[in-house]
């Protein structure tokens, strides 16, 4: 209860549905308080006669919204902002702007004295490449603003690098391998300036990036990880001023070096290599912040408990099949980049297809790559299949970018070099009577994925 007696009312800011959203809710809920979602359907802010209200009324604001891959970061910021500037509230706009760019965390810990690997961010082409160098010949290059993992590859800075994927800034990264053979890192949560868990992350066979939605391994690091890694990660999240965050680190032969600030990181992986969910504590720490009482053996307990159902405070709205997916064209035009540039491309719909594929001379031209691994791929009459190389790719459609793994292959012969499949086509209804050219489809090339 409050200091008036009645239950606090947190709400989640989060217009998207996640795991994280829902069990934050429903620790809420289970505290004893209440918890409110957020949303598009329900949420209003008005001004009237100098008054300002909020639909539905929260006490505070837990910040849970994703600007990392959205095509309108800056109108989030802003709603953000808004409430921020009204209520209370965790994660504020400021502090998660920094923790999104990599960069900018990057420079903002290196100017605190956390150690980071040495980077490079350009503006100019001449610039970056006159700069690469100084990583030797393998390193790493990032979209400034990414998640889950997407828009990181390991390149040969032999070549050439652009510094831009698509419309976003990206930059060089020193690769910091301590163990080349099993690579991992240390994911560290952070809630309230304590250490709610942490994990071990190891990549898969064929894959150097350890996310689990690449299908990276966990093992529980909460008691065993050294004291140092401790101290940076604690230290790193106060210098970031985020209330709540997975730090990333990875050990190198001088000690441990931050690689991200994560404000909206999974709870899963954690929960599956720790047994503890960050969601009660961060519901604690909003009730007790808007002054509110919890039972500390209470959280303890929630915390054993990934409680993802549907909560309580979500908003019952009555929507049609489609939801608010946006439609794509049978024939769309859309921008692919990779590490050497950006281009216009036509590309085709196919939901029979699992993975996206890309014509190998598209693929060259945007330095798509390097190539993480081998796929067996059909294509139309053969049964057989063929082994193809599978590669990073960003898509750009109408302003939102999609980072997939698509297989590459001679499309020369067909009328579109690129082939949209289901790993992108999942967030669109795909309209057939809609093409972005005017001839006739002769492709007659359904792929799918063994």
């Amino acid at each position: 209860m409050s200091d008036d007696g009645d239950p606090v009312r947190v709400g989640v800011l989060s217009l998207h549905n996640s795991k994280e959203t829902k069990a934050i809710l429903n620790a809420v809920d289970d505290l004893g308080h209440e918890g409110v979602w957020l949303r598009r359907e329900n949420t209003a802010v008005s001004v009237s006669d100098g008054d300002v209200t909020i639909e539905p009324e929260v006490d505070i604001v837990a910040n849970r919204l994703l600007l990392s891959n959205s095509e309108a970061p800056v109108e989030l910021l802003g709603l953000a902002t808004t409430f921020e500037r009204i209520r209370p509230m965790l994660n504020e706009p400021a502090a998660v702007l920094t923790a999104i760019h990599k960069f900018a965390t990057a420079a903002t810990l290196a100017n605190w004295n956390i150690a980071v690997p040495d980077a490079l961010l350009a503006l100019s082409n001449d610039r970056l490449n006159k700069g690469r160098d100084q990583f030797g010949e393998v390193g790493v290059y990032k979209s400034a603003i990414g998640t889950h993992g997407g828009g990181t590859w390991k390149v040969d800075l032999t070549e050439p690098v652009n510094p831009q994927v698509g419309n976003r800034q990206a930059f060089l990264q020193s690769l910091i391998e301590r163990d080349s053979d099993r690579h991992r890192d240390l994911r560290v949560y952070v809630v309230d300036e304590e250490v709610v868990g942490a994990m071990y992350r190891y990549a898969p066979d064929g894959e150097w990036r350890t996310n689990v939605s690449f299908g990276g391994k966990v093992a529980d690091a909460t008691e065993d990880m050294p004291e140092a890694a401790r101290e940076t990660a604690l230290y790193a999240a106060d210098v970031m001023g985020l209330d709540y965050v997975g730090v990333d680190l990875i050990e190198g032969e001088d000690g441990w070096f931050v690689l991200e600030t994560n404000p909206t990181a999974g709870f899963r992986g954690l929960h599956r290599a720790t047994g503890r969910s960050p969601a009660p504590y961060i519901a604690k720490l909003a009730i007790e912040r808007a002054g509110g009482d919890v039972d500390d053996d209470r959280v303890a307990d929630l915390s054993a408990t990934l409680d993802d159902s549907r909560p309580a405070g979500m908003p019952r709205v009555e929507t049609g099949p489609s939801g608010d997916r946006p439609t794509i064209g049978y024939i769309e035009e859309v921008v692919v980049s990779g590490t050497s540039g950006s281009t216009l491309a036509a590309a085709k719909s196919d939901t029979g297809a699992t993975r996206t594929s890309i014509d190998t001379s598209l693929a060259a031209e945007v330095g798509a790559g390097p190539i993480k691994s081998m796929t067996r791929v059909r294509s139309g009459s053969s049964s057989d299949g063929t082994a193809r190389p599978v590669v990073d790719l960003v898509i750009g459609i109408g302003g939102t970018q999609h980072t997939v793994t698509a297989s590459v292959g001679d499309r020369s012969h067909m009328d579109y070099p690129l082939l949209l499949g289901r790993d992108i086509l999942k967030h669109y209804q795909v309209d057939v009577n809609r093409r972005s050219d005017d001839g006739s489809d002769a492709d007659g090339d359904p792929e799918f994925l063994e």
